[in-house]
C-alpha cells in the first residue's frame, strides 16, 4: 500500500512542470554570474561601482554619490532583469515547443537577443552615462551572456523537460 501511494505521489510530482523554482534558480544563476563577470572585468578594485552603474539607469549620475543604497538598488534591478529574462524564456517555451526541444540552441540565441535588447534598447533609453566600449569588451560580454544562459538552462531544464512531457502527453482535440 505504501509503495503505491508513494509511487502515485512521485508520478504526480513529475506530471506537472514546476516552473517557479527553476525560473528563480535560473534567474539567480544568470544574475550572480553576470554581476560577478562585470565586477571582475570592469571594476575589481572598487566593486560597488558596478551596481551603482546599474542603478544609474534610473538615478543617473546621482547613483555614484548614493553609496550603498544606490548599489543595493542596482543589485535589485539587476536581478529583476535576470529573473524577467528567465520568465520570458519559460513563457515563450510554453507556446513555442521548439524552445523546449532545442533548449540549448535557442537558449544561446536567446542570450544573444537579451544582450542585444539590453545594449540597443534598454541602455540607450536609460539614464546611464553613455561611453564607448572597446570591441573586445563587447565581444566578451556577448559570449558571457551565452555562457550565463547556458548555465541557467541547466537549472531550467527539469521544468522544460516536464513541460515537454506534458505537451507530448496531451491528446489532440477531436475535430467536429
Amino acid at each position: 500500500m505504501t509503495n503505491s501511494v508513494s509511487g502515485g505521489l512521485a508520478a504526480s510530482l513529475y506530471a506537472k512542470p514546476q516552473p517557479f523554482p527553476a525560473i528563480v534558480v535560473g534567474g539567480l544563476i544568470v544574475g550572480v554570474l553576470d554581476l560577478t563577470y562585470a565586477i571582475l572585468v570592469y571594476s575589481p578594485q572598487k566593486p560597488i561601482l558596478i551596481p551603482q552603474t546599474i542603478a544609474s539607469g534610473v538615478l543617473g549620475m546621482r547613483s555614484f554619490s548614493g553609496g550603498v543604497q544606490a548599489a543595493a538598488l542596482g543589485v535589485v534591478l539587476h536581478f529583476v532583469i535576470a529573473l524577467g529574462a528567465a520568465i520570458v524564456y519559460y513563457l515563450a517555451s510554453r507556446k513555442l515547443a521548439f524552445l523546449v526541444h532545442h533548449a540549448v540552441t535557442f537558449g544561446l540565441i536567446y542570450g544573444a537577443l537579451v544582450y542585444l535588447f539590453m545594449h540597443l534598447v534598454v541602455l540607450p533609453l536609460s539614464a546611464v552615462p553613455h561611453r564607448d566600449m572597446p570591441l573586445i569588451y563587447k565581444a566578451c560580454e556577448f559570449v558571457e551572456h551565452w555562457f550565463c544562459v547556458w548555465l541557467s538552462y541547466r537549472s531550467l531544464r527539469p521544468a522544460l523537460f516536464a513541460l515537454n512531457d506534458l505537451l507530448t502527453s496531451l491528446q489532440p482535440l477531436p475535430v467536429f
